[in-house]
Order: structure tokens, then C-alpha cells, then sequence
């Protein structure tokens, strides 16, 4: 060791390693979802605080070579014992090539997100490249639509919503959303303008207070078991004036409700001009059938858990699909993805290992091959053919799936509650520490940035259209 350790510090053999890392990036990208072209037209853009050619190194080449000249091998090889040793270095390393993903692999982006690839170091970073060949599932849309925004509107929604988030009258909303989730659908309901907005739990009124920032004048219909104003006798709630409550002895569930009289006195004939925010813990599957049986369009799902996590049935875990690129598990104990789940256990509070996410018979849908609902009070079993069976309809049904990226990475955040292998790519990226300065996100406690759990969008319509 005492002729190997000063050679792995040298310049040249650095090469050498980056030539391992590109090529596992050949074999690890076949599991990546394929990322959106709108996105990657975005990805190229600079973005707000970046000069052109900072953009441009934002977007690494997808294959590259490394070649080692005739000069290069001679300041390698000193001397006959150092060469030797440099020779059984480097068989170890092709050998671990392609045996296998390593600690220093690289991490694709997700569907939906940036078309870059990104080639991560350190201690963090590290695990979640690891994580890559696994890949995020991206529910397939009928017509392959997406999003019309960007990243870039994203980046500019984000220098807006900052002072708002700031002027919030709970402050403290343990259990609620936290900021990332604030910021998208607030920046969502600003975008799409619906004429109407429902949302199905409000908790404290949180979101019933984000909903109002975005549209100041938009009637709101707000369902909850119990009433904002019951949580103004113990601390901070919000309460809004041109709300509808379905609440206390008035309360009904989402799916009993009849939509078309209730919308009918608001003076709402364009259905698809409602947006519906469900952030109540219900079956998404259940919650998407009665949206689709009363004609809604436009739905946002705030806990989208991701397999292996939550207290509902999501339609990340719907989704998660052997056929879909970047879907699908292994329950075997000895195998590669057993081993980073555990590694990543250690790092992140809700990822999982095998153990948590594996049930009878090695399903692994839900929570252990439990399809979970009610706030975790229900939960069954399914069998595989049921559940590939859920994701076919869902797929039938979906002209647009996007899953809000988080707003940073982890070491900007430094949140340690979600696996950053398991989203997205950030809107703000790691090293990117000036812009999220600039956007005075350093001024917000580092707890508000540990409830994200993959909020999605979804645009849905009859399966025959």
C-alpha cells in the first residue's frame, strides 16, 4: 500500500478512473426514465443568476473516452514493482466494472427532469449514485404529454414565493407541508388559474392559506373533518372568508359529495376548469376514480410515497413497474439492491431496505405488498396481477404525470428525510450554494425542507379519449 496510495492521488490516474465511471454510466442509464424533451430543452438554458457558459457545464457529455498516450503510460510506470502493482490495480478495477455497481458510480436523472448526467463525489453524493441503476418510475402518460413549464419558470416562481412562504401564519406546521410542497402548489394553482380550487384536508388551513396566495380572488372549497377555527383556541390556523367549508357537522367525504350541484352554485359550468389538491391520506387509486367519475381534469396528490413508505396506496407505488423504465425491485437478500438499501438506511430517514419493503411472497407494492388507506388504519394484501392491473389504468387515464422536483439538494437543504436517488433532479443542484443564497432560502429553518415525498400533478381524462 505504501507504492499504490501515491498513485491513486496522481493526476493520471485519475484518468483511469473516470474511464470505470463512464463506462458504468452505459449500463446504469437502461434503468433511468427517460426525461421529458420539454426538459431537456430547459435543462440547457441558463438559469436566472448564471452566465451562459455555467449553464453549459450543467449539461456533462452522455459518453466520453479517455486515452492514455505513450507519455502518459511512462510517468505510470516508474519503475518494474510500482508498474506491476499499477497493472493489478487496474485488472481490479475493470473486474469491479463489470461485476458491478461501486460507490463512485453515476447517478441518472429522472423522467421528468434534466437530460445531464451528472457525475457525483463524497460522502453523500456517493450513496445516491449508487442508487442510480435503480432508477425513480415515471407513470407513463397516453399521449407521452408533459408540462408546459420549465425549470427555469420554476427557478422564477421561486424568487417570488420566497417572501410569501416568509409572511405564513403557521409557522411551525409539523405535520403539514413543509416548503417544498408549498411552494408547488402554490406555484401549480398559479399556473393552471382555475376558476375553482377544491381541496380535500386542510388540517391547521396551511394549504387552504397557500391556495389564497396564488389566487387571491378564486372561491376555494375546503373538505376536512374537523374545522380550521377549532385549531385557533390552542396556536396558529387560517381561516379564509371566501371558502366553503365541508367541515365539523357539515363535513362529507370527497367521493359523497355531489359535485354537480355544489359546483353549479358557484356558477361553475367548465369542469375542466377546476383544480382539486387531495392531501388527505386517502387510496390515490380510490381518490382518482371518484375525481374521474365526476368529471375533474386537473388533480395534484401531496404524499405521493415512494414504494416501501407511507400510510396510502400512491401513484408512485402504482407505478412503480417492472415494465416502466426506472420501476420494478428485488427481494433477493444477497442481491445489490438489498445491499445500497441498507447502506442508504443509514443515511436517510425513509429509505428502506429490504426487510421494510418486501411481504409474503417477495411483493413489494405499498408497503410490504400491503395496499394501505385511511391514514394507515386499513391495509390489505394484493396479489401482483391486481396491482399491474391498477397501473394499466392508471396509464389509461393519464394525459400528464410530473412529479415536483425538491427545490435543492440535500447538502444546501440539509434535510435527511428522503432519499434524493428516489426524485427528481433539484431545481436549485448541489454547489449551487449563490443562487440559493440569493433567493434568501438560507434565511428558512432547515426543517421546513424534510417533508417532501414526490407531490405530483396529474392531467386525466375518459380512457377513450
Amino acid at each position: 500500500m505504501k507504492f499504490i496510495v501515491p498513485y491513486l492521488e496522481n493526476k493520471h490516474f485519475s484518468k483511469l478512473w473516470a474511464f470505470k465511471t463512464q463506462m458504468q454510466e452505459s449500463v446504469l442509464s437502461s434503468r433511468r426514465s427517460p426525461p421529458s424533451p420539454r426538459s431537456a430543452a430547459a435543462s440547457a438554458a441558463p438559469s436566472a443568476g448564471e452566465s451562459e457558459d455555467e449553464s453549459k457545464r450543467r449539461k456533462l457529455p452522455s459518453s466520453a473516452s479517455f486515452r492514455l498516450s505513450s507519455h502518459h503510460w511512462r510517468l505510470l510506470l516508474p519503475n518494474p514493482v510500482v508498474s506491476l502493482l499499477l497493472l493489478l490495480l487496474v485488472l481490479l478495477l475493470l473486474l469491479l466494472l463489470f461485476l458491478g455497481p461501486t460507490g463512485n458510480s453515476v447517478c441518472f436523472p429522472a423522467g421528468g427532469s434534466f437530460s445531464r448526467v451528472k457525475l457525483l463525489g463524497g460522502p453523500v453524493d456517493g450513496f445516491a449514485s449508487e442508487f442510480g441503476f435503480l432508477g425513480v418510475p415515471w407513470c407513463r402518460s397516453k399521449h407521452g404529454k408533459t408540462v408546459e413549464w420549465t425549470y427555469a419558470d420554476l427557478l422564477k416562481g421561486l424568487e417570488e414565493f420566497v417572501p410569501i412562504y416568509e409572511t405564513r401564519p403557521i409557522k411551525n406546521n409539523m405535520n403539514g407541508m413543509g416548503f417544498d410542497h408549498s411552494f408547488g402548489l402554490w406555484f401549480m394553482a398559479r399556473w393552471l388559474k382555475p376558476d375553482i380550487m377544491i381541496e380535500s384536508g386542510a388540517f391547521k388551513g396551511h394549504s387552504t392559506w397557500v391556495l389564497r396566495q396564488a389566487m387571491p380572488e378564486t372561491p376555494i372549497i375546503s373538505i376536512t373533518p374537523r374545522h380550521p377555527e377549532k385549531y385557533l383556541k390552542k396556536g396558529p390556523a387560517y381561516v379564509d372568508h371566501n371558502c366553503t367549508y365541508f367541515s365539523g357537522k357539515d363535513f362529507l367525504d370527497f367521493g359523497n359529495i355531489n359535485w354537480n350541484s355544489v359546483l353549479k352554485k358557484h356558477g361553475i359550468s367548465d369542469i375542466s376548469r377546476v383544480l382539486v389538491f387531495f392531501d388527505d391520506h386517502q387510496s390515490e387509486l380510490r381518490r382518482l376514480t371518484q375525481a374521474l367519475k365526476a368529471g375533474f381534469k386537473h388533480l395534484i396528490f401531496e404524499d405521493n410515497y415512494d414504494t416501501g413508505t407511507g400510510d396510502h396506496y400512491s401513484m408512485r407505488q402504482i407505478c412503480d413497474q417492472f415494465y416502466i423504465r426506472g420501476g420494478g425491485h428485488s427481494c433477493f437478500k444477497d442481491g445489490d439492491e438489498a445491499r445500497l438499501r441498507s447502506d442508504r438506511k443509514k443515511f436517510w430517514e425513509k429509505a428502506v431496505d429490504i426487510d421494510e419493503l418486501c411481504g409474503k411472497g417477495e411483493a413489494w407494492w405499498g408497503v410490504r405488498g400491503q395496499v394501505r388507506d385511511n391514514f394507515n388504519h386499513s391495509s390489505k394484501a394484493i396479489s401482483y396481477e391486481e396491482h399491474f392491473h391498477n397501473s394499466r389504468f392508471v396509464e389509461s387515464v393519464l394525459d400528464v404525470y410530473w412529479e415536483l422536483p425538491p427545490v435543492a439538494g440535500p447538502s444546501l437543504t440539509h434535510q435527511t428525510r428522503y432519499d434524493p436517488a428516489r426524485t427528481s433532479d433539484p431545481i436549485i443542484e448541489e454547489g449551487h450554494f449563490a443562487t440559493f443564497q440569493k433567493l434568501g432560502l438560507t434565511r428558512l429553518q432547515s426543517s421546513v425542507f424534510n417533508g417532501y415525498t414526490q407531490m405530483v400533478y396529474l392531467q386525466v381524462s375518459d380512457p377513450a379519449s
